[in-house]
């Protein structure tokens, strides 16, 4: 769905080489895409989230509400369409795909058909909205035997991280975040938690402190986040990617290892093994490690790949990840009344 014949055509050249995907139809406002969706019965829809009449958040929302099924949203690289594209993830879109930023060219949509046969296999609910999940309530004083979080995600990160860090406190332990995301969603992401949660949430910076009360996102763009040596600050590292991706979970991770008995580490939904083998050493130094469980992942793919080669200690429901961590961390500091 995309009120651009020449985006339409763009995307259909991406997809057109890949056997696992045929494009079964096409629509230029919402009028044709509901109609496309009763009589075609797609198994992913692709949906611009900038168009004129209603827009692609408007119709995602009336979608979710009466067909949940997987969608990517095709989003342009400016703010305000990241802002909306950060929108679009949180109300169930599994995946967001950047427009092209110079113009069409040759490799325009190139990986796009992989992100298609990825959202066919997600698992698709019907989002609660945010005004009914309860803030955590803000606490003051805890310093929590000098804990740190780590959590790692990808595809229906958005919302699963959204729902971790609901259940924080103000003075929640220091906590660092790889998501697999572009850049500029990532600055916009930052913004969206730091309005919707009671911790402090920013993009990290080189050398920047870890602090009570402060959760820190790994920028992307052309560095990962690690743990410094000391493990008191943070280091944006420029360096390839890894296990596919940049920001990695999996530098995050091992970069945490050396102190490993203070870590509380945390592996979300997304498709792929980054993060598990890197959970696996942190665990076997001493880390409590959790993973997000089969059915309340939207992707399934991280986690188990972390609970099928011994990596996790406990595998739950996103609702009760906040409070277990902060239990353990809780326990540590001797306050046990912090678990929630």
């Amino acid at each position: 769905m995309d009120d651009s014949a020449t985006m339409r055509r763009l995307i259909r050249t991406g997809l057109d080489g890949d056997s696992r995907v045929r494009v079964v139809g096409e629509a230029a406002n919402a009028r044709e895409a509901r109609e496309g969706v009763k009589t075609l019965n797609p198994d992913v829809l692709t949906l611009d989230v900038e168009m004129p009449g209603m827009n692609g958040l408007e119709f995602l929302t009336r979608l979710m509400r009466a067909r949940p099924m997987p969608v990517l949203m095709i989003s342009s690289t400016t703010t305000k369409g990241s802002d909306a594209a950060l929108q679009a993830l949180a109300l169930g879109a599994v995946e967001c795909v950047e427009k092209p930023r110079n113009g069409p060219g040759p490799m325009t949509f190139a990986h796009l058909a992989e992100k298609i046969v990825i959202a066919a296999t997600a698992q698709v609910r019907a989002r609660p909205s945010a005004r009914n999940i309860a803030r955590a309530t803000p606490r003051a004083g805890t310093n929590w035997a000098g804990k740190l979080l780590l959590i790692g995600a990808s595809t229906g990160g958005v919302e699963a991280i959204e729902t971790v860090l609901r259940g924080f406190p103000q003075d929640c332990p220091p906590t660092l975040i790889a998501q697999h995301m572009p850049e500029n969603f990532l600055a916009s992401f930052a913004r969206r938690l730091d309005s919707q949660i009671a911790p402090r949430v920013r993009l990290a910076r080189d050398g920047q402190s870890l602090c009570t009360g402060e959760v820190l996102l790994a920028p992307g763009g052309a560095h990962h986040l690690v743990v410094d040596r000391r493990g008191t600050a943070v280091r944006l590292l420029a360096a390839p990617k890894r296990s596919g991706h940049r920001p990695s979970v999996d530098m995050l991770f091992d970069s945490a290892v050396p102190h490993a008995q203070t870590v509380i580490a945390i592996l979300l939904t997304g498709m792929g093994r980054d993060g598990a083998e890197q959970m696996r050493a942190l665990r076997l130094a001493g880390a409590h490690c959790i993973t997000q469980d089969q059915a309340s992942s939207v992707v399934y793919g991280m986690p188990r790949v972390a609970r099928d080669i011994g990596a996790s200690d406990i595998e739950l429901p996103l609702d009760r990840i906040a409070a277990y961590a902060l239990g353990v961390a809780g326990r540590s500091a001797g306050n046990r009344a912090h678990a929630g």
